[in-house]
């Protein structure tokens, strides 16, 4: 249970939100981008109250990134539900004030600042933890909080890149490419919500705070899985290889009488029913496909046995056929296609809202993490700039008089910046 009190609105879905886990927990979001903002994004599916503060010269830089609905940014929006937003200046006395008053009375402080710069607006993580036990700050940096790189500036591709998982990622014979999204942010974020959550359990049975860290190296490196298990053990390098699983045979992607197919066969009583769906058990009997790890060996001979069956008939037959076997498959869907597909309109993984400010439609995806069966709820829109800045001077106490000091126009507190936060 907190010891400073929730930031606690009347927000729609409330009653349902005071059930979560982090329900009575307030988290001040000092950070931008991707990697922290989709850790508090989690924090707040899970609950939380999240405070999301904004320098006053135009926000998180995010907003200003495309794609765009009009003047919306989508990147900021994907990234950026269920929080309110107060716009200060980090460097004028009066935006250090208020930071300062926030930090009292958070339960968790979250940024992905340099290191330094935290220092540099009187928000030292060690100080902060000396003066407030129970606080935990949570910090994702580019490269860790150590060696040469730890004051250096990271991103999503130069993590993915220095971390290998480019150099397994691609068409066979390729030099690697980045994955389609920004994966390594992503997971850092995760990382860093389940450093979050761990902190706060125990905190519940010591009291204590904790300082929770992480990186995109460290993230990406992470998922290396069995590719750098394999290097370390053996000294092997992994390549590309494409659709196919490196490891798994046959496993990938397969042509058929018309659209490709993703098929995986995961163990040898799979392979035997596989073989028995195609008319095929003479495969199964073959020496060569004897055991996963001669399939592999041959993986090629195998592809072209599979297609010549398979491209017999359209992928949707074979699915329909594969499927009720326990095998599992599906094809390839573009996103024109996968918001279409049963299942992920069963999840109703989309839950229709309007923007703050001009109401328009603002169709989202949801959280992924489900309490006692219910999905996360967005029960917040992805907040304007500085919407909610002088809700919050009021939630720290502030007379009206001073909050029409300090945000006179309603969303920025303090004057505006002569340079961002970096």
């Amino acid at each position: 249970m907190t010891t400073n009190g929730s930031f606690d609105l009347q927000a729609p879905g409330g009653g349902e939100r005071g059930r979560l886990p982090l329900a009575h927990i307030t988290v001040v979001d000092l950070s931008r981008a991707l990697a922290g903002p989709y850790c508090s994004s989690l924090l707040g599916d899970l609950g939380a109250d999240v405070i999301k503060v904004e320098p006053a010269n135009g926000g998180d830089f995010t907003r200003s990134w495309p794609p765009f609905q009009d003047e919306h940014s989508l990147y900021f929006e994907s990234a950026n539900r269920n929080k309110h937003s107060i716009a200060l200046d980090f460097y004028s006395a009066e935006g250090r004030e208020v930071l300062r008053d926030l930090v009292r009375k958070a339960d968790v402080v979250l940024e992905n600042f340099r290191p330094g710069t935290m220092a540099r607006i009187g928000l030292d993580p060690e100080r902060l933890r000396a003066e407030q036990p129970d606080l935990i700050v949570a910090s994702i940096t580019g490269f860790g909080s150590t060696g040469p790189l730890r004051d250096a500036a990271g991103l999503d591709q130069v993590a993915q890149g220095m971390s290998g998982l480019m150099s397994v990622t691609g068409p066979a014979g390729s030099e690697g490419f980045r994955v389609g999204v920004p994966v390594t942010d992503m997971v850092s974020g995760i990382f860093a919500a389940l450093g979050v959550a761990a902190a706060l359990a125990a905190r519940s049975e010591h009291g204590q705070g904790a300082l929770v860290g992480t990186s995109l190296l460290e993230s990406a490196l992470a998922l290396g899985a069995f590719q750098a298990q394999n290097h370390l053990s053996t000294g092997s390098v992994p390549r590309p290889q494409g659709n196919d699983h490196s490891s798994l045979t046959p496993y990938g992607v397969f042509a058929t009488g018309d659209i490709p197919l993703i098929l995986a066969v995961g163990n040898e009583t799979q392979w035997l029913r596989f073989c028995e769906l195609l008319g095929r058990p003479d495969l199964a009997a073959d020496e060569r496909f004897a055991s996963g790890r001669v399939r592999t060996e041959h993986r090629e001979a195998l592809r072209a046995e599979i297609e010549s069956v398979l491209c017999t008939r359209p992928a949707a037959e074979w699915i329909e056929m594969i499927r009720p076997a326990g095998i599992p498959c599906g094809p390839i869907y573009d996103y024109g296609q996968v918001f279409e597909d049963p299942q992920v309109k069963a999840l109703e993984m989309v839950q229709p809202l309007q923007r703050a400010g001009d109401g328009t439609d603002l169709p989202m995806v949801r959280g992924p993490i489900s309490i006692d069966g219910k999905p996360p709820a967005i029960y917040r829109n992805p907040p304007t700039l500085g919407q909610h800045s002088r809700l919050v001077l009021e939630w720290l106490g502030y007379d009206a008089e001073r909050i029409e000091q300090l945000c006179p126009d309603g969303r920025t507190v303090g004057k505006e910046p002569a340079h961002a936060v970096s």
